[in-house]
């Protein structure tokens, strides 16, 4: 008892110092957070500073900020942070300080969601591997060497925030913060070490004496006094969620607006009209007053950023999509439902709830305050007919599956499922292309044999555990012995993912791959092996490493087991290792790496290839995408810059690849003489690579109806804000 009232004196201080340097009081009710003294209903949205470039985080903010945002949510990214223990950078996409005070000067709140374990489809869920390596150390439970770290760490960004004044008791925008992420998923595995970890991360941040609350979000016990549990999901409105306590708001960290997406899986296409129906659920059923849409805008997991087989795009069917462009009807149906609520902010924050039935489908949830003032929802909860309801001696047609807003309890002026908004058309325009004998070099990688290696072994090592997370690729070699040649050897390998190579004294003999839901797979093939020593080559390749899940230090991956027809099980023969490939070692992607290597004319596709050419960059201000339809699997860099795995030959079920176009920020770019490096595992062909321009345009016809009357339409007024054109044959 006494610890929790030690919590609680601490946090008075905290509030009574901000108060006193001229900062505002952050705490919150059973309704709300309480911001200056006033309650909030805060509509968020999640943009990941690193999932982007800092010259389109001012667009980014301003274009959230004009669909009704208040506050912009983000995660922190130990392993970018804190590459080495007490090695820390902030540089570029990792400015995090930068990020928060551009929130800041566009005049929204910040939820600063530090983890530092974050999940996030980021790799190793945002650890550092280097924290895989400490004795002893289990990660996410009570144990002390895990501990040690993930204070050292979570008070480094605090410490840091404090010192820029960016917490709203400063004077800052920063008005939650998170611990953890998603604890109570794995909990249980833990047995005994959870809940005291649970109840350690919660003393050790309220601690850190933010001056502002602090969020554990799929924890239904976040301990009091200043940890407020919160929802992740699509149907917070619908499952059974409450706040621990009636002293604590109901929010929303997580509103999935679509989903990840992995190698060869299809997208999760979530509608404008259902998301809106269930941020009006939640907020009518629920008392919520806190949504954060994840991801609002999601970006591109550039380098080896992206976690075990995520694609390089980013929730790009977000209300902003990977280039920043606006995704329509989905950010302007939200931007409509935002005005909507805020009218009737006031009136649900103070006014007394109560619901009632209108038909076996059909219900109404009601505000009313002591001055008279009302407001309703109007649900329909049928998802294929729509009903005629009678409310206040009124009658309302509700189409299926949807909620009518009423600020004043009469009038309807926003229904989630009739979208107002016009949709929209992503195109892509080549502005470049490659298709020329004269403009492509290639370098040839080397297939690594057992007397290269320094790296030796008398097992099969795991590959994580070997490449240490500095690259995506592990050779394992052997030499064979053969008293006579055999055209018919068959050679198999059990491994446990990512991507395995099989190369017969040099020449590649077969490839195979997991996938997201079963990385395991066996790689079978016959083989011709020669009179005398035979080299045998497995190069073992990661797309990401794993992000989630109980006890993550523990996971392994890579070759398991070897056998060769006629030969003994050769898991335990004399292996040679090498960690990474010579071009990478070499860093030919750089232009003092590449002008150090001799590179040779295009000949024909062939695997593990390294090509390059030189460009010089499109006029305008559209975004760029790489259009990587033609080649097979690999990774792309310009200037030095990578723009993050590709994997154009991994289909999905309807036979089209996961990812065909990659982010090329224009601020990657000079203006003449830009490099281009590609390194290709497989077969592709870089004749087939184009420059695309990213561009948006509205269905013609739609317009021109939407803009009868000669005047500004609201749809061509907010897209011509952010770059469309104006109204069909209207002076604007």
């Amino acid at each position: 008892m006494y610890r929790w009232w030690r919590w609680w004196v601490r946090w008075l201080v905290a509030v009574a110092t901000a108060v006193a340097v001229g900062g505002v009081d952050v705490t919150y009710d059973g309704r709300s957070l309480i911001i200056d003294a006033q309650r909030k209903l805060l509509f968020s949205g999640s943009i990941h500073y690193p999932r982007s470039t800092p010259d389109m985080w001012p667009s980014l903010i301003t274009k959230a900020k004009e669909g009704g945002l208040d506050v912009i949510e983000t995660y922190t990214f130990w392993n970018i942070h804190e590459p080495q223990p007490g090695q820390y950078d902030f540089s570029g996409r990792k400015d995090i300080v930068r990020f928060m005070k551009e929130i800041q000067a566009q005049g929204l709140y910040a939820c600063l969601r530090i983890g530092p374990y974050i999940e996030a489809e980021w790799n190793y869920g945002g650890f550092p591997f280097w924290l895989h390596d400490v004795p002893g150390i289990i990660f996410r439970s009570d144990n002390e060497p895990f501990k040690l770290y993930m204070q050292n760490y979570t008070q480094k960004i605090v410490s840091m925030m404090k010192s820029e004044g960016l917490y709203a008791s400063q004077g800052g925008p920063i008005i939650l913060s998170q611990i953890e992420n998603e604890y109570k998923n794995i909990e249980k595995a833990f047995r005994e070490k959870g809940p005291p970890y649970v109840r350690w991360a919660a003393e050790m941040a309220v601690g850190l004496e933010t001056g502002v609350p602090w969020v554990m979000c799929k924890q239904d016990d976040a301990p009091d006094p200043v940890q407020i549990n919160a929802c992740n999901g699509m149907r917070c409105g619908e499952i059974n969620f409450a706040p621990n306590s009636p002293n604590k708001p109901a929010i929303w960290t997580e509103n999935w607006t679509s989903f990840y997406q992995v190698y060869g899986n299809d997208t999760l296409i979530r509608s404008a009209e259902d998301i809106a129906f269930h941020v009006a659920l939640f907020i009518a059923r629920k008392n919520g007053s806190y949504i954060n849409y994840y991801m609002y805008h999601g970006g591109t997991n550039f380098g080896r950023t992206a976690a075990s087989f995520m694609i390089t795009s980013y929730y790009d069917q977000a209300p902003l999509d990977e280039y920043g462009l606006l995704r329509e009807p989905k950010w302007g149906h939200l931007k409509e439902l935002h005005a909507a609520i805020k009218m009737c902010s006031q009136i649900l924050l103070s006014g007394t709830p109560s619901n009632f039935s209108l038909g076996q489908f059909q219900e109404a949830y009601v505000f009313r305050g002591d001055s008279g003032a009302c407001a309703a929802f109007l649900i329909n909860n049928d998802g294929k007919q729509s009903a005629t309801v009678q409310f206040q001696n009124s009658s309302y047609e509700l189409p299926p599956k949807s909620i009518s807003i009423l600020p004043d309890c009469k009038t309807v002026v926003f229904n989630t499922a009739k979208v107002n908004t016009q949709s929209n058309t992503r195109s892509m325009q080549p502005a470049l292309k490659f298709d020329s004998t004269e403009e492509w070099e290639e370098f040839k990688e080397l297939v690594v044999g057992f007397d290269d290696t320094n790296i030796r072994s008398d097992t099969l090592l795991d590959h994580m555990n070997t490449t240490k997370d500095v690259s995506d690729y592990l050779w394992y070699t052997l030499s064979l012995q053969q008293e006579s040649s055999d055209p018919k050897s068959a050679i198999s390998v059990e491994s446990l993912g990512h991507v395995l190579h099989i190369f017969v004294n040099g020449e590649l003999a077969g490839s195979a791959h997991g996938t997201f839901r079963n990385l395991s797979f066996t790689l079978e093939r016959t083989v011709s092996l020669n009179k005398g020593m035979n080299n045998i080559s497995l190069l073992s390749a990661t797309v990401g490493l794993p992000n989630s899940g109980a006890y993550l230090e523990h996971k392994t991956l890579g070759p398991r087991k070897v056998t060769i027809e006629g030969s003994q099980d050769l898991s335990n023969h004399s292996w040679g290792y090498q960690v990474g490939l010579l071009g990478e070692n070499l860093q030919i992607y750089t232009e003092k790496g590449s002008n150090a290597v001799e590179w040779r004319e295009f000949s024909s596709s062939q695997p593990l290839i390294w090509y390059k050419t030189v460009f010089d960059e499109p006029k305008g201000n559209d975004p760029l995408a790489l259009n990587l339809g033609s080649m097979g699997k690999g990774e792309a860099w310009v200037n030095g810059q990578s723009i993050g795995r590709y994997w154009v030959s991994f289909h999905t079920l309807a036979g089209t690849p996961s990812q065909t176009w990659y982010n090329v920020p224009r601020s990657f770019l000079k203006p003449t003489g830009n490099l281009l490096v590609l390194f290709e595992e497989e077969y592709g062909n870089p004749y087939g690579i184009t420059l695309d321009q990213v561009s948006i345009t509205l269905d013609k016809d739609i317009v021109e109806k939407a803009c009868i009357g000669k005047r500004k339409c609201s749809i061509s007024q907010s897209y011509q804000r952010f770059g469309g054109g104006p109204c069909p044959g209207i002076a604007n």
